[in-house]
């Protein structure tokens, strides 16, 4: 009964936990590590074709986006989640690949002039597509047996549509624990989704701190405050340009515009256009409308209760092909462009600042968090200029933030989250935040609460049974690297290799899994291999 922490360790992104409990190998979450990568983080320790099932979270990529990877290198297990992750799942692991292969194309084509080296991406549709396959929705609050001595609950994070946190259930001989995986908990009083679901029992908890320095603050009356800027924006003759994260951000400023809209707040401008310029946030918005019902909350019930659309309005435009997007940017009328992605790393939204950033009656508005080292928190920052497409562009354009919002609880929403706990866990594991967050709220845990806590590096193993670590992981700081592409030329053939090896290790599972079968379904399958390795034995 063994947690390894592999990813999310003393960093915010790359969530990612190994557990080995009654001869099963789980992973809970599978994330993609977004922004700078500060830590060298641990491989799964096992091949992928011996993984048995993968535990989701969430949706988001970060949580999410090396499951098609898993799939590449051999996963064929289940991957358990809630039925609005899954379905959310399904467009952005798709999308995922479309924009990695989309950039190793283009770096390609720009690359070859130059006389580069090639890059290719780190999976494609294919790998996908494969695992999309492997998902498996299930409700909240149900308990569900996984395997013999294996239970698992998904409980409501408040976080993002279907985001959840995870009670799982693990018991050996005689000896059960319980493990919650806190998920990203989420702010109270988010539009459209429930506040976070309190847990009140655990043995262990794997918890996020991605804020757990630092406090929101009281609710900002984000809708005024986000009409303030439309109205100066547009008074202006300027474009307000909003760098959104494609689900579940993009979905809130639509709530509000609504509002902003039905209540007339912004004045002279008329019904103003607001372009959503992303065929994700298109998807995701129509997802969120299938599961108004299940997932969301009272107020905007009520709404489609009385027939109102909470995120549908008069002027709202949606541009899916890369033409309609190119049309925006030649109307010369202000508007408001939703568009990704939310830190400005890849996607539609650097055509539009370049487009608006050099334009003094424009303003760029971030609504969320962005990571160290991205084009957002530079321009956050302040940078004078910025490079975009090879081309430096001036920074003229008003940069300001919507205080406050979040979809991550501040540190005294997590401490409420914690502190709900009836009995003191045997241990509270930090995860999920910058390097010095993590351990700032570790130490809060033990001093003001009284906790058990520490924030593992990757590569740290703990005894679930004994209460005790085996192994101490230790900080290795990341080499800098191309974010967006992985691997040269050079090294193609390698990776083609890696494929194969993976389907070899694949191989072997399918021959343990079949142990104890019929001798002449064995006979035959053995025959099978060696026919294959007879003609490729050369």
């Amino acid at each position: 009964m063994k947690l390894m922490f592999l990813g999310a360790t003393h960093e915010v992104t790359g969530s990612c936990f190994y557990l080995e409990a009654c001869g099963k190998r789980i992973l809970v979450d599978c994330g993609m590590e977004q922004g700078p990568d500060e830590y060298e983080n641990q491989e799964i320790p096992v091949p992928g074709s011996e993984i048995d099932m993968v535990l989701l979270t969430h949706a988001h990529i970060d949580h999410s986006g090396k499951l098609p990877l898993l799939y590449q290198k051999g996963f064929r297990g289940q991957i358990f989640a809630t039925n609005a992750t899954r379905d959310l799942c399904e467009i952005m692991l798709r999308d995922s690949a479309h924009i990695q292969m989309f950039e190793a194309e283009w770096r390609n084509r720009k690359g070859r002039r130059a006389g580069k080296e090639e890059f290719i991406p780190l999976y494609d549709m294919d790998d996908a597509e494969g695992a999309i396959r492997c998902f498996v929705g299930c409700p909240y609050d149900r308990e569900i047996t996984l395997a013999d001595g294996i239970r698992v609950r998904f409980v409501d994070a408040g976080h993002l549509l279907g985001s959840s946190s995870i009670e799982l259930w693990v018991k050996e001989e005689q000896t059960e624990r319980k493990i919650v995986f806190s998920g990203d908990i989420g702010n109270v009083n988010q539009p459209l989704i429930r506040d976070p679901q309190y847990l009140t029992e655990a043995d262990y908890v794997v918890m996020e701190s991605t804020y757990g320095d630092r406090s929101h603050g009281q609710t900002p009356d984000y809708v005024n405050e986000l009409a303030e800027i439309i109205q100066r924006t547009f008074d202006r003759g300027g474009n307000l340009v909003i760098p959104s994260f494609a689900v579940g951000r993009t979905q809130e400023l639509l709530y509000f515009i609504r509002e902003i809209k039905e209540r007339e707040l912004v004045k002279r401008h008329g019904d103003f256009e607001v372009y959503v310029d992303s065929p994700l946030a298109i998807e995701a918005t129509r997802i969120f409308m299938e599961h108004m019902y299940d997932d969301f909350d009272e107020e905007a019930f009520a709404l489609v209760q009385k027939g109102i659309n909470p995120i549908g309005f008069s002027g709202l435009r949606t541009s899916v092909t890369s033409e309609d997007s190119k049309l925006i940017n030649f109307d010369s009328k202000p508007k408001v462009i939703l568009s990704a992605s939310g830190m400005c790393e890849a996607g539609r939204i650097k055509h539009h600042l370049k487009h608006n950033l050099w334009r003094p009656e424009c303003t760029v508005l971030f609504v969320g968090y962005q990571a160290g080292g991205t084009l957002g928190r530079a321009l956050l920052e302040g940078a004078p200029r910025v490079k975009l497409f090879g081309e430096e562009i001036e920074v003229r354009a008003e940069i300001c933030r919507l205080s406050g919002i979040s979809a991550h609880a501040d540190s005294e929403g997590l401490l409420r989250w914690i502190g709900a706990f009836k009995e003191k866990p045997k241990k509270v594991f930090v995860v999920h935040g910058e390097d010095e967050v993590c351990e700032l709220f570790a130490g809060r845990l033990r001093s003001e609460l009284g906790v058990d806590a520490a924030a593992p590096y990757s590569g740290t193993v703990y005894d679930l049974a004994e209460n005790v670590c085996v192994k101490q992981g230790v900080p290795v700081r990341a080499k800098r690297e191309e974010p967006l592409t992985r691997l040269p030329k050079a090294a193609r053939g390698s990776t083609v290799f890696a494929r194969l090896w993976a389907a070899g290790q694949r191989l072997l599972t399918v021959i343990r899994h079949n142990e104890g079968g019929a001798n002449k379904d064995l006979a035959k399958f053995a025959d099978q291999i060696n026919a294959l390795c007879e003609k490729w034995d050369r």
